[in-house]
C-alpha cells in the first residue's frame, strides 16, 4: 500500500507566549488566569479574527496562529502589542502582562487541525528571542511586508536558533513607546527612501493677491515629486502648516519625519517671474542644492519641470521613463488657464467650505476651461466642487450635483487620463454613488500615477473599510497619516476601521485622539459614544453625547449613519447598536 502523502502549504505563522508566566501564576494564579482570559476575549481573539487568522492551538502561556499572508500576521501582531500596552498602561512594570511574538513565513505540514514542520518551529524559536512586549520576524516574513506595513523594522542579523540547522536572519519591529490613547508622533518616512517636505514658497511679489500663485507653484512641485516612486513626499496640507512662521529646518524634519526640506520663493512682476529654491538636509542643516530661475511668465511650466528634475538629481534618484513622462507630460501650456485653475484649486481644497467658496471656485474653473477646453484638471476641480455641493447642499439644486460631477469627471478623464487629481475625484464620486468596484479602481489608478498622494491612499483604505475588510484598511490609513499628519480627519477613519473590525477599545482611543486634535468635531464624538456603548461604558458614552449635542444640537445619527457607504448593512448597523447599548438610540 502506498505511503499516504503529507499535506503541505505555505503559511505565515505567529507564535506568542506570556513573559514571566510562571512568576505571574506564582504571585496570583486565579487573578492571572482571569486577566489572560479577559485579554483573549476582549483584545487578542478579535484582533486575530479581524486579520483573518486561525488559532491552531492555545497553551497556558501562549498561542500558535496561522495566517494566509505575512501582512495579516504582522499587522495583527502590531495591533495586539499596541493594545496590550494601552490596556496595562496604569499598572506597574512587575504587574503587566506582556507577550513575546515571533512570525515566520514557511512551508508547513497539515495534520488534522494541527500544523507542524520547520515553518512552525522557526516561528517558535524567533518568538523565544523576541524582546518582552516586542515582535520579531524572519527574513522571509520581512520581505513579504516591505512597503505594506507601516513601521520601522530593525535588522537584528543572522541568529542561530535552537534545533534549526541554518542561521536565520531576524528583524525586530520598532514599536512606538506611547500607547494609543496618547497623541502619536507622525510615522517616519520609509527608511529605504529619501523623504522630503516642500514648504510653501514665500510670495516675494509685494502683493498678497499673488499668494495663490506662489502656493500653486509649491503644490505643483509637491505633486511632481510625489509621482516618483523612490521618494516619500509629505502632503501640502501638512508642509504648509509652517507657512508664514520662522522655520527651524531640523524641527520640521523631526515633526514631519523627513530627511530633506525644500524652501523657496516666488517673485512675479509683470511678465517676469523669479523662482528660487534650496534643498536642505534636515538632520545636519547642510544645503544640498540651491538655484535661481529668472524667466518669462510663459516659461513657468519649464521652470517647475527643471526645478523638480534638479531636486531629483540632487537626491541621486534615477527616474524611470514612465516617471519622466508623468512629470513633464499633460496639463496645459496656457499660463492664464493654469492661473485660474490654481485659484480654483486653492479654494476647493482650502479650509473654507460655504456657498461663497462654491460660487467662486466654479467661476475660476469655468474660466480655465474657456481659456483651454482641452485642459483636463479644471474639469476635475469643477467635479469636486459639485461633489462638495452634494454633501453640503449650498446650491439651489444639490440633488443634481452628483450627475453634474459624473459628467465632468468623464470629460476630465477623456482630456487627460494621467492626472492623479482626476482619478481621485472619480474615486470620491464613486464613494457617494456607492460604486465600490469603481471606487477601488479609481483610487488604485490615482496611486499608480502618484504613490505619495495622501488623499488617494486614504481613499483606498476607506474602500477596504466600507467593503468589510478593515484589517486591510488600517495600513493604508496609517500611511495617509504619515504622509499628511496635519489632516486630522484621517484619524477618524483609522478609528472607524478599528470599529468595523470589532476592536472597540482601540477605536475609542483613536476617536479620543481625534477629538483632542479637533475639539469641535461632532462626527468622532458620535462614533466614540457608540464604541463606548459596545465596551459597556454607558456613562462615558452619555458624557461624550452631551458634548456632541452642545456642539451640534441638530445632529441626527439616523441621517448620518444612513449615508455611510457600507457594502454590508450589518457593518453600518454596528454604529446604531453601540448607541443603543449606551441608551442613546431607539
Amino acid at each position: 500500500m502506498a505511503e499516504e502523502r503529507l499535506q503541505r502549504r505555505l503559511a505565515a505563522i505567529l507564535s506568542a507566549d506570556v513573559v514571566g508566566y510562571s512568576r505571574l501564576i506564582g504571585l496570583d494564579e486565579a487573578g492571572t488566569l482571569s486577566r489572560l482570559n479577559a485579554l483573549r476575549r476582549e483584545l487578542i481573539d478579535p484582533a486575530i479574527a479581524a486579520h483573518s487568522g486561525r488559532i491552531v492551538k492555545l497553551m497556558g502561556d501562549g498561542a500558535l496562529v496561522e495566517f494566509a499572508s505575512a501582512v495579516d500576521a504582522v499587522s495583527c501582531a502590531i495591533e495586539i502589542q499596541r493594545q496590550l500596552r494601552e490596556h496595562d498602561a496604569g499598572r506597574t512594570e512587575a504587574d503587566r502582562i506582556r507577550f513575546r511574538i515571533g512570525i515566520n513565513v514557511g512551508d508547513i505540514i497539515i495534520e488534522g487541525d494541527d500544523i507542524l514542520g520547520d515553518g512552525v518551529n522557526i516561528a517558535a524559536r524567533i518568538e523565544s528571542i523576541a524582546e518582552p512586549g516586542g515582535i520579531s520576524i524572519s527574513e522571509n516574513a520581512w520581505r513579504q511586508v516591505q512597503g505594506k506595513v507601516v513601521g520601522n523594522f530593525v535588522d537584528a542579523g543572522e541568529q542561530s536558533l535552537k534545533n534549526i540547522a541554518r542561521p536565520v536572519r531576524v528583524y525586530r519591529f520598532d514599536l512606538p513607546q506611547q500607547v494609543a490613547s496618547e497623541p502619536r508622533a507622525p510615522p517616519q518616512g520609509p527608511p529605504d527612501k529619501p523623504s522630503i517636505a516642500v514648504l510653501a514658497f514665500t510670495n516675494m511679489s509685494g502683493d498678497p493677491e499673488q499668494e495663490y500663485f506662489s502656493d500653486g507653484i509649491s503644490e505643483d512641485i509637491i505633486t511632481d515629486l510625489s509621482k516618483v516612486s523612490e521618494l516619500y513626499v509629505i502632503a501640502r496640507n501638512s508642509s504648509f502648516t509652517y507657512k508664514g512662521k520662522p522655520v527651524d529646518v531640523k524641527r520640521v524634519g523631526s515633526e514631519l519625519g523627513v530627511r530633506y526640506v525644500l524652501e523657496g520663493s516666488v517673485r512675479k512682476a509683470g511678465n517676469r517671474v523669479r523662482v528660487t529654491g534650496q534643498l536642505i538636509d534636515a538632520e545636519s542643516g547642510t544645503h544640498i542644492w540651491a538655484d535661481r530661475f529668472d524667466r518669462d511668465l510663459t516659461d513657468i511650466f519649464a521652470v517647475q519641470d527643471e526645478l523638480t528634475k534638479e531636486i531629483i538629481a540632487a537626491l541621486k534618484i534615477k527616474l524611470s521613463e514612465r516617471e519622466k513622462a508623468l512629470i513633464t507630460g499633460g496639463g496645459t501650456t496656457n499660463v492664464e488657464a493654469h492661473d485660474f485653475f490654481l485659484r480654483g484649486r486653492e479654494l476647493t481644497f482650502g479650509p473654507k467650505k460655504d456657498r461663497e467658496m462654491f460660487d467662486q471656485s466654479i467661476a475660476y474653473f469655468r474660466r480655465a476651461i474657456e481659456l483651454d477646453p482641452n485642459y483636463g484638471a479644471p474639469y476635475a476641480g469643477l467635479g469636486m466642487v459639485y461633489i462638495l455641493d452634494f454633501q453640503n447642499r449650498w446650491s439651489d439644486t444639490p440633488e443634481t450635483s452628483l450627475d453634474q460631477a459624473a459628467r465632468l469627471v468623464e470629460q476630465s478623464i477623456a482630456k487627460d487620463d494621467k492626472d492623479p487629481l482626476t482619478h481621485f475625484v472619480a474615486a470620491t464620486l464613486a464613494l457617494w454613488q456607492k460604486d465600490h468596484a469603481r471606487w477601488a479602481a479609481e483610487a488604485d489608478r490615482a496611486l499608480s500615477l502618484n504613490p505619495n498622494y495622501a488623499l488617494a491612499v486614504n481613499s483606498r483604505g476607506m474602500v477596504y473599510m466600507y467593503t468589510g475588510e478593515p484589517a486591510k484598511a488600517i495600513p493604508y490609513i496609517e500611511r495617509a497619516i504619515g504622509l499628511d499628519p496635519a489632516q486630522h480627519l484621517y484619524k477618524h477613519f483609522l478609528g472607524t476601521a478599528y470599529f468595523v473590525a470589532g476592536n472597540y477599545e482601540t477605536a475609542a482611543a483613536v476617536y479620543k485622539e481625534r477629538i483632542a486634535l479637533q475639539p469641535k468635531t461632532d462626527l468622532s464624538r458620535s462614533f466614540r459614544a457608540s464604541a463606548l456603548g459596545h465596551l459597556g461604558r454607558p456613562d462615558q458614552a452619555r458624557q461624550v453625547w452631551r458634548e456632541l449635542m452642545e456642539i451640534n444640537p441638530r445632529y441626527s445619527y439616523v441621517d448620518h449613519f444612513s449615508r455611510l457607504p457600507f457594502k454590508n448593512p450589518a457593518d453600518a448597523d454596528k454604529f446604531t447598536d453601540g448607541l443603543r447599548k449606551a441608551g442613546l438610540a431607539e
